[in-house]
């Protein structure tokens, strides 16, 4: 949301600067009053009513701002103190003088809580600096979206503005509320209620880049995973593209090439996903086909029994396959058949398996160890074997051996083997040295 408050509120200027609403003059007498219109507001002090006239028909932007200012110090109970301050809200954001457009639409809203037009203004303000981590301005742009869009139903139109410029002005003030409302459920991760939001926004101004974005955000961060959001990251790219700002699409191409690289498990169509649909209206009905989700331990698990021999694989490999028992009916299956090669392999418990493990502790009867390199390098056990005899002197932690035995059982998760009848690889007996024997020397003759 990087776009220039002059820019995004110019409606509210020309609408501020439209629509006044100019007082009654004084009546020249008690009885002339009776005609004048109750909605309109009446001067009664000549001089109040022309220096205020005076202000209004100034077209200067920078004058007209310093006599609105000067109206409201010399008359600070006028009954048109709020229209003033309104004039000369809109003066400074025709000399794009945020700041003061800030302080102006703050005086109003002490004046008048609900004033739709000061509340849209530093709504979209709060909202800017909430962006940059303010927490202050972020709960104030909560909370004047919130009151905004509680009364901009019941507004009226003001006096002098036509159905269709109020109609326009309406909405590019539900634009304003409705996107600070998304923003702060987004910073609250109230997923669902941005997206709602955002939504609304979007409805108004499609091309908003901030909007599109951020619902992306949204829609990504849902569980399971929104993959429209994916299309409103390409469109946001392109809008930023479109908006000659490339380092925002450089920013949102890098966060989003970040999901889908988690989401798929590669980068892979990518650049063309965001070629292809950047530009589209909507989401492509075929959204599910173009962006796939990276397989599964599940489906990996099944792949490689489907593609290996198991009885080729690694203790490591059927580790994992067995992990995954229970994960689906072609999981179990998969997991049965690197069972039933391991039991194949110890002949119906008659041959011993020999397995290269980490000792992660021991005592005289058991031992625990890691036989994968990931359970190896966290010093976790995925085997606990039972000895046949103890031992005289158990291996220390951290000991790489080899263990012996017969596997007769495991648990998926967490995931262990049980060795019976184990034992450890034979010492090997040190070299014997021979002394080699000295010859005597032969006696002189």
């Amino acid at each position: 949301m990087k776009r220039v408050l002059v820019t995004f509120v110019l409606a509210l200027t020309a609408g501020a600067m439209g629509f006044a609403q100019q007082p009654t003059a004084p009546a020249p007498n008690a009885g002339a009053t009776q005609n004048t219109p109750t909605s309109q507001k009446v001067i009664k002090d000549p001089a109040e009513y022309n220096a205020y006239i005076t202000a209004l028909n100034t077209t200067d932007p920078a004058a007209k701002a310093a006599a609105m200012e000067a109206f409201v110090t010399q008359y600070p109970n006028s009954i048109v103190k709020i229209d003033a301050l309104e004039q000369a809200m809109a003066a400074y954001q025709e000399l794009k003088n945020q700041a003061k457009v800030e302080e102006t639409a703050k005086r109003i809203l002490q004046l008048d809580p609900n004033n739709i037009r000061a509340l849209a203004i530093v709504a979209f303000i709060d909202r800017t600096k909430a962006s940059t981590g303010d927490k202050t301005a972020l709960q104030s742009t909560c909370n004047e979206s919130q009151t905004g869009l509680q009364h901009l139903p019941t507004w009226e139109k003001p006096e002098g503005l036509s159905d269709a410029d109020f109609q326009k002005l309406k909405n590019q003030m539900a634009d304003i509320f409705e996107g600070a409302a998304g923003f702060c459920a987004l910073q609250a991760k109230n997923y669902p209620v941005a997206k709602e939001h955002y939504n609304n926004a979007l409805k108004i101004d499609p091309t908003n880049m901030g909007d599109v974005y951020q619902l992306a955000i949204a829609e990504l961060g849902t569980t399971p995973i929104d993959l429209n959001g994916f299309w409103h990251c390409a469109k946001a790219i392109n809008l930023a593209q479109t908006q000659n700002n490339p380092q925002a699409a450089q920013g949102i191409n890098g966060y989003c090439r970040a999901f889908y690289h988690n989401y798929h498990g590669n980068d892979q169509g990518w650049d063309q996903f965001v070629q292809q649909t950047g530009t589209l209206p909507a989401p492509p009905a075929n959204i599910a086909q173009m962006i796939t989700p990276k397989p599964t331990p599940c489906d990996l698990a099944v792949q490689a029994v489907q593609q290996n021999d198991v009885t080729q694989l690694s203790f490591g490999d059927k580790e994992f396959i067995l992990q995954q028992k229970g994960c689906s009916p072609a999981g179990t299956e998969a997991a049965d058949k690197v069972w039933q090669s391991i039991q194949d392999l110890e002949k119906g418990g008659q041959a011993k398996l020999k397995i290269p493990v980490k000792v992660v502790s021991a005592t005289s009867d058991t031992i625990d160890a890691a036989i994968t390199d990931e359970n190896q390098a966290a010093n976790k056990a995925d085997i606990h074997v039972m000895m046949e005899k103890p031992m005289t002197k158990p291996p220390a932690p951290g000991t790489m051996t080899d263990i012996i035995g017969i596997i007769t059982n495991y648990t998926p998760n967490p995931f262990m083997f049980t060795m019976e009848k184990g034992e450890l690889p034979a010492a090997k007996k040190p070299p014997v040295h021979h002394t080699p024997t000295k010859k005597k020397k032969k006696a002189a003759r």
